[in-house]
């Protein structure tokens, strides 16, 4: 095994340890393109966990400003010696993925690191544009076929709504919430939730953002003709949504104490139901050995 494949199963393992629906999704893409892919989630995972790995916004500007450097080729020595600054690297290299958008994720991060509210959800689609969907359009791009940044933006953001709501309650016991205030109106305020106080106008607010991913699941549906059966692994992890929603509307769901969490075998079966459905629609898709 090569030193590049060794990088690449480091980047699998944090993928399968912390994102088990994309290390799952990434089975359906060819053996050639998983390590990259893994690459490029583990990297995305290295950014999304600064806050929580550096506690305050000083040392996670610093962590930040690191991989800017990185992604910017002023980090050669250090990246070559950090497993996924290094699979990434060959990554881009091989992709010839844009290095700014990456760039511009990385800067998106920064907001995590401060307690600031998110107003509007055009706040929160813009953020939510700069991460989770830079993350899909760039996957698919690995994966090769037609562009697809519209069904990837569509995909991401529902993807990236629904992943906020599962960690609602964790943002909230550290003062970070991602629900537009906007949404909140006058029966409840940002101070009553990170108090952990329910009521029904969160509940109504949490409702909102529910109907707002479902509306971008409906954008990529309606997207599907237009792209590749290539990219499809790409955009799998949408087909995992619905599921989530679903278990935030049963009528016991409390915000603060309802797990989210589907079981691994319903993931691969709803996958591979997807899989299925979306080739139908844009060609054919079929996992492959691992």
């Amino acid at each position: 095994m090569t030193k590049m494949e060794d990088l690449f199963d480091h980047c699998e393992a944090l993928v399968r340890e912390h994102d088990k629906d994309r290390f799952l999704a990434t089975l359906f893409a060819p053996a050639v393109q998983r390590g990259p892919l893994f690459a490029l989630y583990a990297f995305d995972l290295e950014i999304a966990q600064i806050r929580d790995r550096a506690r305050e916004p000083m040392p996670g500007e610093i962590r930040l400003q690191w991989w800017r450097e990185v992604l910017s080729g002023e980090r050669g020595g250090e990246a070559a010696a950090h497993p996924v600054a290094a699979a990434l690297t060959e990554t881009i290299a091989r992709f010839a993925l844009p290095a700014e958008r990456l760039i511009a994720l990385t800067d998106a991060h920064a907001f995590d690191l401060y307690d600031d509210p998110i107003e509007t959800f055009a706040v929160l689609e813009a953020y939510l544009r700069r991460t989770a969907a830079t993350i899909l359009d760039l996957a698919a791009r690995i994966c090769g076929g037609a562009p697809a940044e519209h069904a990837a933006e569509r995909a991401g953001i529902a993807c990236g709504i629904t992943a906020l709501l599962r960690a609602f309650a964790l943002n909230a016991s550290r003062r970070q919430l991602f629900v537009p205030v906007e949404f909140l109106e006058r029966g409840t305020t940002p101070e009553a939730i990170f108090a952990g106080q329910s009521s029904p106008f969160l509940l109504n607010a949490l409702g909102m953002l529910r109907t707002r991913a479902r509306q971008h699941l409906q954008g990529l549906e309606a997207a599907l003709p237009q792209v590749s059966a290539a990219v499809l692994p790409a955009l799998l992890p949408a087909a995992l949504v619905p599921g989530y929603l679903a278990l935030m509307e049963g009528a016991d769901y409390d915000p603060f104490h309802t797990a989210i969490e589907i079981p691994q075998w319903r993931r691969q079966w709803t996958l591979w139901r997807a899989a299925r459905r979306y080739a139908r629609r844009v060609g054919r898709i079929s996992p492959t050995a691992s």
